[in-house]
């Protein structure tokens, strides 16, 4: 079935290369599939003091036993740079909680 995401793009139209590497990403959580039902995913363009934006990805974890787990911000001038960045973060704190509940079992 997989995880399901849902994506908000805020203070821009988004795209589908943005869309595509959220999927794309989104496949590094599947081994996680047993911990985690879904997630969301906000990407928002902030107008700094230069013409250029910067892009904010907020990534939040939905778990299947404690629910909603909101991560750091990610922030870059490359909102794919800034996406990345999120999915490590949240491949960490997976990688940990997966840690957790072995030792637990053990």
């Amino acid at each position: 079935m997989g995880i399901g995401m849902q994506i908000v793009y805020l203070g821009f139209a988004g795209s589908r290369e943005l869309e595509g590497e959220a999927g794309a990403q989104l496949v590094r959580l599947e081994r996680y599939s047993n911990l985690l039902s879904g997630c969301h995913l906000a990407i928002e363009a902030l107008r700094a003091r230069s013409s250029h934006p910067v892009y904010d990805v907020r990534l939040d974890l939905l778990l299947q036993t404690s629910g909603f787990k909101p991560l750091e911000h990610c922030s870059d001038e490359v909102p794919r740079l800034a996406l990345q960045r999120a999915f490590d973060l949240a491949e960490r704190e997976l990688a940990t909680l997966a840690g957790r509940a072995t030792a637990r079992a053990h």
